[in-house]
């Protein structure tokens, strides 16, 4: 209940006076829909159908007025005021059903983005913990589902300030009766208490087959190429095939839980309007005009319960969800990068005299001995050049981290730049001075212009020519159908580059940033022979103009490297010029040798 709760004070702080306006608003639609059945008994009295003393009814001397008219013109002025009240009412209930739509709508958008804004806000750390797929499944799928219990909840809300407005009614037609209506009333409620947990439960097992169901559709299309080359097209089909059905199963079970319980009420309902007529008859000697005007009170708030019982069942299905994104939430708040908002005005870090590991110790894992980075004491000189060099998972990738503004914290020791210790505000300023190249270039789905100035919104095309001149990829970009306005992607009419290609693109943008500092990650490895070569003379032209942190598995790259530092096992175990490792026995000696050999 707790989660129910913590999402009603997200909607309350959302929404505001609109919510309250529109729950007097239904007070209203409950008021209005009383006085019209309050209306049916002067308007059947007055047509002669049948005989009913409506001096009987409470409150029918309002319409003693109508005395004073002939039967016709009364009949017609009841059935106007009639009339104007149906419109009235659905006019509100148009309105409100509006207004709740802008509620929901704007709940989901509003939960939306602070989910995606807490993300964006979260440490590197948090990332590392979480799969991708389960986070985009949560943005996609669970708050959605939170919105449809956010929906149910306000129809709930209605249903029930309706239902009590025309419970009052009846209390005031004949209290006893009531009385014993509702008593009846609960005993359908607890008879389909069981349907609410069944359904509480069935809305975890969708979270969970969701989650597999997106987390194996990821795995198999990025890995699709070597369930090709593999002959594993079977065997992944199976494994769709059982997700699916557990899927299909599900669903269908949710119906059944949902039809049955509608159809217990139903029954249940029909046998208490029998026994409620006999007992109102025989016991409470009730009056025709009461008895009739009680029936169609019940008869009417019959489909309204069964559709707060709908609604309930929604919202236990829908708990799980706000479960997970509540949780969501939380660790997101918890794992908080910086505790100020990011000011976009910071600006950029100029080092002048270089970066420094004092003693800087990582493990991913706290409550694991294993450490990535061991007493890591490292100084980066400004506007130089050094190489980080090591075998798979000796913590290269670990370092850069650690260095490109705190993605990772060292549990031990500190990182400075220029001496001082990266406060929050340092931190930003870094980041906003650097650019970073993957050996896994990420490109978004849209333009190459508009790749490029997502980094630099206000460059020219001649600064951007002259990027992709740096990375070598002016002349092929010349030569696409659309030059700079050309599509990258599968989708969209996009094409699909090479990863090459790729790479020059993005290596383009980093040097379009104009950093301070630019980390290659294996940055070249997807390159030929001959690009690889323009890009390193193009780097060695920019030397001492900025400071350049390369990760290389390809020794040749780093001849001209200002420092190479060799990790092995999360520490550095050698450091030096190329020339000076390159004859001194030790792993990079060895390394070097091994590439020699093969090539």
């Amino acid at each position: 209940m707790q989660h129910v709760v913590y999402f009603l004070k997200q909607i309350h702080e959302y929404s505001g006076a609109v919510l309250y306006f529109n729950i007097l608003a239904m007070m209203g639609i409950g008021l209005l829909n009383g006085i019209g059945i309050l209306l049916l008994i002067p308007m059947i009295s007055m047509s002669g159908i049948i005989e009913i003393n409506a001096k009987e009814i409470p409150f029918m001397e309002v319409f003693q007025f109508l005395d004073s008219f002939s039967v016709s013109m009364g009949l017609v002025i009841i059935l106007s005021i009639f009339v104007a009240i149906v419109i009235g009412q659905n006019l509100l209930q148009r309105h409100i059903t509006i207004r709740n739509s802008e509620i929901q709508q704007g709940f989901l958008r509003y939960l939306q983005i602070n989910t995606y804004q807490s993300l964006l806000k979260s440490n590197w750390g948090f990332f590392l913990k979480n799969r991708k797929s389960d986070l985009i499944h949560i943005l996609t799928m669970e708050i959605s589902k939170t919105n449809a219990g956010t929906q149910s909840f306000l129809n709930l809300i209605a249903s029930f300030i309706i239902t009590l407005m025309q419970i009052g009614l009846a209390f005031w037609l004949s209290p006893a009766i009531t009385s014993f209506v509702l008593i009846c009333g609960l005993f359908l409620m607890l008879i389909n208490f069981k349907f609410l947990r069944r359904s509480l439960h069935l809305g975890k097992k969708n979270v969970e087959l969701g989650k597999s169901y997106l987390a194996g559709i990821t795995d198999q299309i990025n890995g699709m190429k070597d369930i090709k080359s593999n002959s594993l097209e079977e065997p992944r089909m199976e494994w769709y095939r059982s997700i699916t059905k557990q899927m299909q199963d599900r669903h269908v079970d949710f119906t059944r839980v949902k039809t049955t319980s509608q159809a217990y009420y139903k029954i249940a309902s029909a046998v208490f309007i029998a026994v409620f007529v006999y007992v109102a008859i025989q016991l409470f000697a009730a009056q025709a005009a009461q008895l009739m005007l009680i029936l169609l009170i019940f008869s009417r708030l019959w489909p309204r319960v069964a559709g707060m019982q709908n609604s309930m069942e929604q919202i236990a299905m829908s708990l799980p969800s706000l479960q997970i994104v509540q949780g969501l939430q939380k660790q997101t708040s918890e794992t908080k990068e910086f505790q100020e908002d990011f000011n976009p005005s910071v600006a950029p870090l100029e080092i002048v005299e270089g970066i420094t590991c004092e003693n800087a110790s990582f493990r991913y894992d706290r409550e694991k001995p294993e450490f990535a980075l061991k007493n890591i004491n490292l100084f980066i000189p400004a506007n130089k050049i050094t190489a980080i060099v090591g075998k798979s998972g000796a913590g290269k990738s670990t370092l850069i981290d650690l260095l490109m503004g705190g993605l990772n914290l060292p549990e031990d020791g500190e990182i400075k730049v220029d001496g001082q210790s990266l406060s929050s505000t340092r931190i930003i300023a870094l980041r906003s001075s650097l650019s970073y190249v993957s050996q896994d270039p990420f490109l978004f789905n849209t333009t190459i212009r508009e790749n490029l100035l997502i980094v630099a919104p206000n460059a020219r095309d001649e600064a951007l020519m002259e990027a992709l001149e740096f990375a070598s990829a002016a002349e092929f970009v010349n030569k696409l159908p659309d030059g700079l306005d050309t599509i990258i992607g599968g989708d969209r009419g996009g094409i699909k580059l090479s990863g090459g290609e790729r790479q020059r693109i993005v290596l383009a943008r980093a040097i379009l940033r104009k950093p301070s500092v630019l980390v290659l990650d294996e940055a070249t490895s997807s390159l030929d022979t001959e690009n690889e070569t323009n890009i390193l003379e193009a780097i060695e032209r920019i030397k001492g103009k900025l400071t350049i942190i390369v990760i290389a598995h390809r020794l040749s790259t780093i001849r001209d490297a200002d420092q190479v530092v060799v990790l092995e096992n999360g520490e550095i175990i050698q450091q030096g010029k190329y020339h000076q490792l390159s004859t001194t026995k030790g792993v990079f000696q060895k390394m070097l040798h091994r590439q020699l050999v093969g090539s």
